[in-house]
């Protein structure tokens, strides 16, 4: 399943787009003054303003930039954000929300920068959080007052000629859209421009918060004054922000139309949440404007059938776009905070040495070049900027009864998952028949789950435990991995690891051979 983006970037890199690519040949120097983990948005805006400010960085990256979520987004930099602001501000003050709508802001603001610089492609358009029925139209009401409380000069509209469903929507002009991939790629070309040091395919399996840092990883330790971990979930168990998260899964997909839609950012308040726009066909100058739709979310590893939701997607887009020809389908992974709004700055028990950002739901673009500003900030050794009040407001807020209940259910959830993971395993024992092309089946061989696939014709077996807590993972069959239902890490069916909080891959067993 490859994006739009990805398979738009031309193979040379004569325009700067491609990814660059190095080796971990500096993984013998001394120390350097930051070490991130991780080459998203949140790592890779992070490095470039340290670099800037004459600190040398290194970025460790287990796979290649913008492999995850920071490059197969809807590329929406958008500080109207479907029903959020109305969320948070059920949970928190009036304060907060503004202060999560000017950290937005900022973040916005450093992009549209950045990319003007460096010849990033930005269109401004006008984002929609619509109902797509008369049932949300009271949720389009509460978001609009919310963002009005916080400021946003945002407007209501009834109708909007479109033929996909449409009640009503609170509207704000001057979103970005963009191509995330080609803005990350860009961020990474920037950072190794100052000095900065990329090593593209080393993972880290942990921290230690020493003087210097050490940073463990496959080919060896780095030194670091600080380290800042900018994995989607943090990779370290300190502070337990693994259970402080909600992961879930949404999928993409592109289409060519005779006749797009009117430009704008849409993204429904209601459910199955749809989000909806168009982007330049790159790959065709002068061709119709492509058609991005995305949805059809659900919690990882706990549906039945991935390839259900995302053929969902597709239908759907089918039946209200005529003639819409698919060109490319994929998909993303967020986590989002169970207080509502991200977690950022200094991590527990890091001695003051480590840092770290998740929790975006989805809106990583701008929260994540927020948290960049602040943690630079924080890093520098500099003082909060008056000009960023949000960043005290926001590192300092308290918990409330709210945010503990949504943790108390969600933890409960995966407690339940736990058992029940291990329970049906033992059911389904071992032998059985060898799994058809593009299937998965978790048996159970002396009480261990053992998980085995077909994948372009190979079959694999391999301990189908997950390597962080032990949840007994699922297969997925839209994109043929090993899903974990407890805190979203997720491996292919050899076993690799794909993003965690996990940090080590699965165990490989005997290849079976006839019956299993």
């Amino acid at each position: 399943m490859t994006s739009i983006w990805r398979a738009a970037a031309p193979a040379s890199s004569a325009d700067g787009t491609s990814e660059p690519s190095f080796t971990p040949s500096d993984l013998r120097r001394d120390r350097f003054d930051v070490a991130v983990v991780g080459a998203g948005i949140t790592g890779l805006s992070t490095a470039l303003m340290l670099a800037q400010a004459g600190r040398s960085v290194v970025v460790v990256e287990a796979r290649e930039v913008a492999a995850l979520a920071s490059g197969g987004n809807t590329g929406k930099a958008s500080v109207l954000q479907g029903a959020r602001l109305q969320r948070i501000r059920r949970s928190h003050s009036a304060k907060v929300v503004q202060a999560y709508v000017d950290a937005n802001l900022d973040g916005q603001a450093w992009i549209a920068e950045f990319a003007a610089e460096h010849g990033v492609p930005v269109e401004r358009e006008t984002a929609y959080s619509h109902a797509q029925s008369d049932s949300g139209l009271e949720t389009v009401r509460a978001e609009y007052e919310a963002a009005r409380e916080a400021g946003l000069p945002v407007e209501l509209v009834e109708q909007m000629p479109v033929t996909f469903p449409f009640a009503g929507a609170v509207a704000l002009e001057g979103q970005l859209a963009l191509d995330p991939y080609r803005l990350v790629v860009a961020l990474a070309r920037a950072f190794v421009t100052e000095g900065g040091v990329l090593l593209a395919g080393v993972r880290v399996h942990g921290v230690h918060a020493t003087d210097p840092a050490n940073v463990e990883t496959e080919h060896g330790p780095i030194r670091a004054g600080a380290v800042v971990i900018a994995t989607a979930a943090p990779i370290l168990g300190r502070g337990l922000y693994f259970a402080k998260t909600r992961h879930s899964r949404s999928y993409l997909a592109s289409f060519r139309l005779d006749d797009p839609p009117p430009p704008g950012l849409f993204l429904s308040v209601d459910q199955p949440t749809r989000s909806v726009r168009t982007a330049p066909d790159d790959r065709a100058p002068g061709a119709p404007r492509q058609l991005i739709v995305g949805g059809s979310e659900h919690p990882v590893g706990r549906v039945d059938s991935t390839a259900a939701r995302a053929d969902e997607l597709v239908d759907w887009t089918r039946r209200y776009f005529a003639g819409a020809e698919l060109t490319h389908r994929w998909s993303a992974q967020d986590y989002e905070s169970l207080n509502l709004v991200p977690f950022a700055g200094r991590m527990p028990r890091g001695r003051g040495r480590v840092w770290f950002a998740t929790g975006y739901a989805k809106w990583g673009l701008t929260n994540g070049v927020a948290a960049a500003l602040r943690i630079t900030a924080e890093v520098l050794g500099e003082p909060w900027p008056e000009h960023r009040a949000w960043i005290r407001t926001l590192g300092t807020r308290t918990t409330k009864p709210s945010d503990l209940g949504r943790g108390v259910a969600e933890n409960a959830t995966v407690a339940k998952l736990l058992v029940t993971g291990w329970v049906r395993a033992e059911t389904n024992r071992a032998p059985a028949p060898r799994p058809a092309e593009g299937e998965g089946v978790v048996l159970s061989r002396g009480g261990v789950p053992v998980g085995v696939s077909t994948v372009e014709g190979r079959t694999c077996a391999v301990r189908a435990v997950c390597t962080h807590l032990g949840g007994v993972l699922t297969w997925n069959d839209a994109e043929s991995t090993w899903d974990c239902p407890l805190h979203g890490s997720r491996f292919e069916a050899s076993g690799r690891l794909i993003e965690g909080p996990a940090t080590r891959d699965l165990r490989a067993t005997v290849e079976p051979d006839g019956a299993l």
